[in-house]
């Protein structure tokens, strides 16, 4: 394969939408085909089979902020408008809970499109179908269990559930109920009863919240009067009993047990004055009369200390007198200090038990009064929490209104017919488009010369359209009677490609052949050598598939000798070949032989032969066998001047084609030309190719 034909492979991996168009364009009819069937069987389900159905829709209004009669947050509370809230609300309406009270209230239970148990029997289900094989197959059939009537009830909430749809309308605090059903007027009833029983549910709701708080509260209430009670009895009973007489009766015993505690203090200095004074005075009245008398302070002690100095009689028994007096009223002094501190002392610790009691309990006293305060405005703020509540009670408010009802529709919503066949034209259109790209790109052989000569590399030089005829003997037949027809003009176009392709060297010698077997390489040999023979030649037909010898079936001929006599000279050529009148051509037949052919078409015998063939005749014409079949096609092309390979249409795949071009080119054959056989008019205009063909089309028709 040359470089151009590689070159072409890789531009053959990427999306041309030139060739895309084309394909579509080609495959119109059958995409018009199945637009018009999917229109047809879109109408047939709009019009024969598709229920009615109809559509009503009731709106109700989210009162997100309502004004209470009382506020009383705690017990009663409007909705919130957030999203969350709004959500909530939605699947709300949508409860199994909702659509139960629904079901029993419109006693939808008796009405077989929600209720499938009174639906009439299918005439075929699965389960029918699953019992039959296991019937066929001697199993025991399975119990039919009859349902429950929870079941059947749980059964018509799914169902109608399913004709139920809840949307919130954007940027809005309004639902809409659809309802579709088969009866426009229980469409609308269901709608608007459904949006009765929510706002219904709503305030039962809240009575039923209100009705739990007044209960609890009342329980409270009265648990908390006795608490109460309980609480001032005590406080009662405490204040009867203690021995305090005031909190201001405390604050003056804190002030005189301060007073008391000064003047101890004051006390406690002047004793030690006194000890100190005493003790002064025991130590100077033996060692220095003067010294005693200075620290005495005692003026009859002073006149006596002078007496004695001077030397009075009796000085010194005065002195001492006086001195002993002295220290015995300084003895005196601190023996009376001293119980003054005792008796103060005492009088301290008599009022620091008493504080210290009153204390005690006046915090016991304080705090009765605080639990008896405390349990006095917990009853007093349950109390009236309890005669608000009560109060709601009466007056409770849905937190939604219904906006809109829903009225009774006239037309059914369901099937939209035209939609239906508009979406089913496209649709069909789509899936033709889909199938005839879907076919091109799985279709392997080849329609167009364009195709062929861009896969392969080669020209096509010829493009013979399939021959009208039952049998092999009727094709020359059909081409002598028949010289205008589209098969001769197009064996005419391959000839004139060939004698025309080198002026200089005009070929003698041409072999054909193909891939794979019945591309009708055989018949083309035939033809063109009618055709050349037609101009008044000298033509030889040789037939070099020696294995099927399938040349013989086109002519009403017989015989015994052929090819391999004469090469082996027991026959002369004259007396072996065949002349045909209808063909005015000479024909070689092939002969069986235990020798293997492509062992024969190497030797020089065959090489020689073919040049005394040159001598004798204007053209010679050789079928051979397919090139994947068997070698002798790659032998025999070493002694030609042209080889023309044969392309069923729309048959043989691009591999065998390749393969067998390939297998060519690894001997150092060229193929002169590429010939697309058995071209198929109908088919070629059912797919689209009409137009590729317009300069046959006069003759198609003869």
């Amino acid at each position: 394969m040359n470089t151009d034909a590689h070159h072409q492979e890789l531009q053959d991996d990427e999306i041309n939408l030139g060739n895309l168009a084309q394909t579509i364009w080609r495959g119109k009819l059958w995409i018009l085909l199945s637009g018009f069937l999917a229109v047809f069987l879109g109408g047939y389900y709009a019009y024969a089979v598709a229920v009615p159905v109809y559509t009503a829709n009731a709106s109700i209004a989210l009162e997100s902020q309502q004004e209470q009669v009382m506020d009383i947050q705690s017990v009663v509370t409007g909705l919130g408008a957030d999203q969350s809230t709004i959500n909530t609300e939605t699947e709300v309406i949508r409860s199994r809970g909702l659509i139960e009270q629904l079901v029993l209230d419109m006693n939808l239970l008796q009405d077989p499109e929600f209720n499938r148990k009174l639906q009439p029997p299918q005439k075929f289900s699965l389960g029918q179908a699953v019992g039959a094989l296991r019937a066929l197959f001697g199993a025991e059939p399975a119990e039919q269990l009859e349902p429950s009537d929870r079941a059947i009830l749980d059964s018509t909430i799914s169902a109608t559930l399913k004709a139920i749809t809840v949307t919130n309308l954007r940027q809005s605090f309004v639902f809409e109920i659809t309802v579709v059903t088969q009866d426009p007027a229980k469409s609308a009833a269901i709608a608007n009863r459904l949006a009765e029983l929510y706002i219904d549910n709503q305030i039962a709701v809240k009575f039923e919240k209100t009705e739990q708080a007044t209960l609890w509260l009342s329980e409270r209430v009265t648990a908390l009067q006795k608490q109460v009670e309980t609480s001032q009895t005590k406080l009662k009973e405490f204040s009867a009993n203690t021995k305090l007489v005031s909190a201001e009766a405390l604050l003056g015993l804190n002030r005189q047990i301060k007073d008391l505690r000064d003047r101890r203090t004051d006390l406690a200095a002047q004793l030690d004055t006194a000890r100190a004074h005493l003790a002064a005075l025991q130590s100077s009245r033996d060692q220095d009369p003067a010294a005693f008398a200075e620290i005495a302070g005692d003026q009859i002690l002073n006149q006596a200390l002078a007496y004695l100095q001077e030397g009075r009689a009796g000085s010194q028994a005065a002195f001492d007198t006086r001195a002993q007096a002295v220290i015995s009223r300084a003895e005196l002094s601190l023996a009376r200090a001293e119980a003054q501190f005792e008796a103060l002392d005492l009088s301290i610790r008599d009022t620091g038990i008493r504080i210290d009691s009153q204390s005690q309990e006046l915090v016991k006293l304080e705090q009765l009064q605080r639990e008896a305060e405390a349990n006095r405005l917990l009853y007093d703020a349950f109390l009236s929490r309890l005669k608000e509540t009560s109060i709601q009670q009466g007056i409770q408010q849905a937190d939604s209104r219904i906006l809109g009802r829903a009225v009774v529709p006239t037309q059914p919503s369901a099937p939209r017919r035209s939609r239906i066949l508009a979406l089913s034209l496209v649709l069909g259109i789509m899936v033709g488009a889909g199938a005839v790209l879907g076919h091109e790109m799985t279709q392997n052989t080849f329609r167009t010369a364009e195709d062929l000569e861009a896969k392969t590399g080669y020209a096509v030089i010829g493009q013979i359209p399939r021959i009208p005829s039952s049998a092999r003997r009727g094709i020359l037949e059909y081409l002598v009677e028949k010289p205008n027809s589209a098969a001769a003009e197009s064996i005419r176009n391959l000839r004139t490609s060939i004698l025309l392709a080198n002026l200089d060297n005009p070929p003698k010698v041409i072999m054909s052949t193909s891939s794979v077997p019945g591309e009708g390489k055989t018949t083309q040999s035939v033809a063109l050598t009618q055709n050349l023979s037609g101009l008044g030649a000298k033509v030889l037909l040789i037939e070099g598939d020696l294995r099927r010898r399938v040349l013989a079936t086109y002519f009403n001929h017989s015989t015994n000798v052929g090819f391999l006599s004469v090469i082996s000279g027991e026959v002369p050529l004259e007396d072996a070949v065949f002349h045909d009148e209808a063909l005015n051509a000479d024909i070689l037949f092939g002969q069986k032989t235990s020798i293997n052919a492509a062992d024969l078409f190497s030797s020089s015998k065959f090489s020689e032969f073919i040049e005394e063939l040159r001598s004798i005749y204007d053209y010679i014409i050789i079928d051979t066998p397919p090139v994947l079949a068997v070698p002798d096609a790659r032998v025999v092309g070493q002694s030609v001047d042209t080889i023309i390979y044969s392309v069923k249409w729309d048959s043989t795949p691009h591999r065998q084609v390749l393969e067998g071009l390939q297998s060519l080119e690894s001997v150092n054959l060229k193929v002169s030309g590429l010939a697309l056989s058995q071209i198929d008019s109908r088919k070629m205009k059912r797919y689209g190719y009409g137009n590729d063909y317009g300069k046959y089309k006069g003759y198609y028709d003869n």
